[in-house]
Protein backbone atom coordinates (compact mmCIF):
# COMPACT_ATOMS: atom_id res chain seq x y z
CA UNK A 1 0.00 0.00 0.00
CA UNK A 2 2.96 2.32 0.66
CA UNK A 3 3.96 2.08 -3.01
CA UNK A 4 0.48 3.03 -4.15
CA UNK A 5 0.42 5.98 -1.75
CA UNK A 6 3.73 7.17 -3.19
CA UNK A 7 2.40 6.82 -6.73
CA UNK A 8 -0.68 8.82 -5.79
CA UNK A 9 1.48 11.50 -4.16
CA UNK A 10 3.52 11.79 -7.37
CA UNK A 11 0.35 12.19 -9.44
CA UNK A 12 -1.13 14.68 -6.96
CA UNK A 13 1.94 16.89 -7.02
CA UNK A 14 2.63 16.73 -10.77
CA UNK A 15 -0.89 16.66 -12.25
CA UNK A 16 -1.95 19.77 -14.17
CA UNK A 17 -5.57 19.60 -15.32
CA UNK A 18 -6.46 22.54 -17.54
CA UNK A 19 -9.80 24.29 -17.62
CA UNK A 20 -10.70 23.70 -21.25
CA UNK A 21 -14.35 24.73 -21.28
CA UNK A 22 -15.73 28.26 -21.32
CA UNK A 23 -19.04 29.50 -19.97
CA UNK A 24 -19.90 32.51 -22.14
CA UNK A 25 -22.84 33.50 -19.92
CA UNK A 26 -20.75 33.64 -16.72
CA UNK A 27 -17.55 34.50 -18.62
CA UNK A 28 -15.30 31.95 -16.93
CA UNK A 29 -13.28 28.86 -17.79
CA UNK A 30 -13.99 25.62 -15.98
CA UNK A 31 -12.62 22.11 -15.68
CA UNK A 32 -14.61 18.97 -16.49
CA UNK A 33 -14.02 15.37 -15.38
CA UNK A 34 -12.78 14.69 -18.91
CA UNK A 35 -10.04 17.32 -18.45
CA UNK A 36 -8.84 15.60 -15.27
CA UNK A 37 -8.93 12.15 -16.90
CA UNK A 38 -7.00 13.43 -19.92
CA UNK A 39 -4.37 15.01 -17.64
CA UNK A 40 -3.93 11.81 -15.61
CA UNK A 41 -3.39 9.55 -18.66
CA UNK A 42 0.39 10.18 -18.93
CA UNK A 43 0.80 8.90 -15.35
CA UNK A 44 -1.03 5.60 -15.89
CA UNK A 45 1.74 3.67 -17.67
CA UNK A 46 4.56 5.55 -15.96
CA UNK A 47 3.23 4.75 -12.46
CA UNK A 48 1.65 1.38 -13.40
CA UNK A 49 -1.79 2.38 -12.15
CA UNK A 50 -5.32 2.62 -13.48
CA UNK A 51 -8.13 5.06 -12.73
CA UNK A 52 -11.85 4.57 -12.96
CA UNK A 53 -14.99 6.25 -11.66
CA UNK A 54 -17.90 4.19 -10.36
CA UNK A 55 -21.34 5.66 -9.76
CA UNK A 56 -24.22 4.61 -7.58
CA UNK A 57 -27.74 6.02 -7.58
CA UNK A 58 -29.07 6.44 -4.06
CA UNK A 59 -32.77 7.02 -3.51
CA UNK A 60 -34.72 7.45 -0.32
CA UNK A 61 -38.48 7.95 -0.09
CA UNK A 62 -39.62 11.57 -0.39
CA UNK A 63 -36.15 12.97 -1.16
CA UNK A 64 -34.43 13.86 -4.42
CA UNK A 65 -32.12 11.19 -5.83
CA UNK A 66 -28.41 11.37 -5.08
CA UNK A 67 -25.49 10.14 -7.17
CA UNK A 68 -22.46 8.81 -5.31
CA UNK A 69 -19.35 8.99 -7.51
CA UNK A 70 -16.23 7.12 -6.42
CA UNK A 71 -12.87 7.74 -8.10
CA UNK A 72 -10.57 4.74 -7.77
CA UNK A 73 -6.79 4.58 -8.25
CA UNK A 74 -5.50 1.00 -8.42
CA UNK A 75 -2.21 -0.76 -8.99
CA UNK A 76 -3.97 -4.09 -9.59
CA UNK A 77 -3.54 -5.23 -5.99
CA UNK A 78 -4.49 -2.24 -3.85
CA UNK A 79 -6.73 0.72 -4.44
CA UNK A 80 -7.34 4.18 -3.03
CA UNK A 81 -10.73 5.83 -3.37
CA UNK A 82 -12.31 9.25 -3.03
CA UNK A 83 -16.02 9.94 -3.11
CA UNK A 84 -18.34 12.81 -3.95
CA UNK A 85 -22.07 12.89 -3.39
CA UNK A 86 -24.24 15.12 -5.57
CA UNK A 87 -28.00 15.58 -5.51
CA UNK A 88 -30.02 15.46 -8.71
CA UNK A 89 -32.07 18.63 -9.13
CA UNK A 90 -35.29 17.35 -10.66
CA UNK A 91 -36.76 20.86 -10.59
CA UNK A 92 -34.11 22.34 -12.91
CA UNK A 93 -36.03 24.27 -15.55
CA UNK A 94 -35.26 23.74 -19.19
CA UNK A 95 -33.71 20.32 -18.67
CA UNK A 96 -35.09 16.90 -19.37
CA UNK A 97 -34.66 14.19 -16.73
CA UNK A 98 -31.72 12.60 -18.55
CA UNK A 99 -29.96 15.98 -18.63
CA UNK A 100 -30.60 16.51 -14.91
CA UNK A 101 -29.02 13.15 -14.07
CA UNK A 102 -26.20 13.76 -16.55
CA UNK A 103 -25.36 17.14 -15.00
CA UNK A 104 -25.27 15.64 -11.50
CA UNK A 105 -23.17 12.73 -12.75
CA UNK A 106 -20.67 15.12 -14.38
CA UNK A 107 -20.30 17.15 -11.19
CA UNK A 108 -19.94 14.01 -9.08
CA UNK A 109 -17.21 12.58 -11.30
CA UNK A 110 -15.36 15.89 -11.38
CA UNK A 111 -15.40 16.29 -7.61
CA UNK A 112 -14.53 12.65 -6.87
CA UNK A 113 -11.51 12.91 -9.19
CA UNK A 114 -10.65 16.30 -7.71
CA UNK A 115 -10.77 14.80 -4.21
CA UNK A 116 -8.57 11.88 -5.22
CA UNK A 117 -5.95 14.01 -6.94
CA UNK A 118 -6.22 17.00 -4.56
CA UNK A 119 -7.14 19.40 -7.33
CA UNK A 120 -7.76 22.82 -5.85
CA UNK A 121 -10.83 24.43 -7.39
CA UNK A 122 -11.14 27.31 -4.94
CA UNK A 123 -10.80 29.82 -7.76
CA UNK A 124 -12.97 27.75 -10.10
CA UNK A 125 -16.30 29.27 -11.04
CA UNK A 126 -18.06 26.05 -10.02
CA UNK A 127 -16.93 26.57 -6.44
CA UNK A 128 -17.48 30.34 -6.32
CA UNK A 129 -20.71 30.53 -8.34
CA UNK A 130 -23.32 30.64 -5.60
CA UNK A 131 -26.21 30.36 -8.03
CA UNK A 132 -25.69 26.77 -9.18
CA UNK A 133 -27.64 24.06 -7.42
CA UNK A 134 -24.90 21.48 -7.87
CA UNK A 135 -22.35 23.92 -6.39
CA UNK A 136 -24.48 24.35 -3.29
CA UNK A 137 -24.87 20.60 -2.84
CA UNK A 138 -21.18 19.84 -3.39
CA UNK A 139 -20.07 22.62 -1.04
CA UNK A 140 -22.31 21.19 1.69
CA UNK A 141 -20.97 17.69 1.07
CA UNK A 142 -17.31 18.21 2.07
CA UNK A 143 -16.12 14.92 3.40
CA UNK A 144 -14.28 14.26 6.62
CA UNK A 145 -10.93 12.58 6.08
CA UNK A 146 -10.48 8.98 7.09
CA UNK A 147 -7.08 7.83 8.44
CA UNK A 148 -5.80 6.83 4.99
CA UNK A 149 -6.80 10.17 3.46
CA UNK A 150 -5.26 12.06 6.38
CA UNK A 151 -1.97 10.17 5.93
CA UNK A 152 -2.04 11.05 2.21
CA UNK A 153 -2.68 14.68 3.15
CA UNK A 154 0.33 14.67 5.50
CA UNK A 155 2.55 13.26 2.74
CA UNK A 156 1.15 15.85 0.32
CA UNK A 157 1.97 18.70 2.73
CA UNK A 158 5.43 17.28 3.48
CA UNK A 159 6.04 17.22 -0.28
CA UNK A 160 5.29 20.94 -0.52
CA UNK A 161 1.53 20.82 -1.13
CA UNK A 162 -0.70 23.56 0.23
CA UNK A 163 -2.92 22.92 3.25
CA UNK A 164 -5.53 25.12 1.56
CA UNK A 165 -5.84 22.51 -1.21
CA UNK A 166 -6.77 19.92 1.39
CA UNK A 167 -9.15 22.33 3.18
CA UNK A 168 -10.97 22.94 -0.10
CA UNK A 169 -11.83 19.24 -0.37
CA UNK A 170 -12.24 18.08 3.23
CA UNK A 171 -13.62 19.27 6.53
CA UNK A 172 -10.53 19.46 8.74
CA UNK A 173 -10.73 19.35 12.51
CA UNK A 174 -8.53 21.74 14.55
CA UNK A 175 -6.43 18.77 15.68
CA UNK A 176 -5.90 17.61 12.08
CA UNK A 177 -4.99 21.17 11.04
CA UNK A 178 -2.41 21.37 13.82
CA UNK A 179 -0.89 18.04 12.75
CA UNK A 180 -0.76 19.19 9.11
CA UNK A 181 0.95 22.44 10.10
CA UNK A 182 3.48 20.55 12.20
CA UNK A 183 4.19 18.30 9.19
CA UNK A 184 5.13 21.43 7.21
CA UNK A 185 7.47 22.63 9.94
CA UNK A 186 9.28 19.48 10.46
Amino acid sequence: MKDLNKKLAVIQTELKAKKSSYNSFGKYYFRKAEDILEAVKPFLLRESVSVRVDEELIQYPDTPPVIKSTAILSDGENSITATAIVGVDLQQKGMQTAQQFGAASSYGKKYALGNLFLIDDTADADSTNSGGTASKIVNKAKAKMNDEQFNKAVEFVKGGGAISAIESKYTITPVELLKLKSAVNG
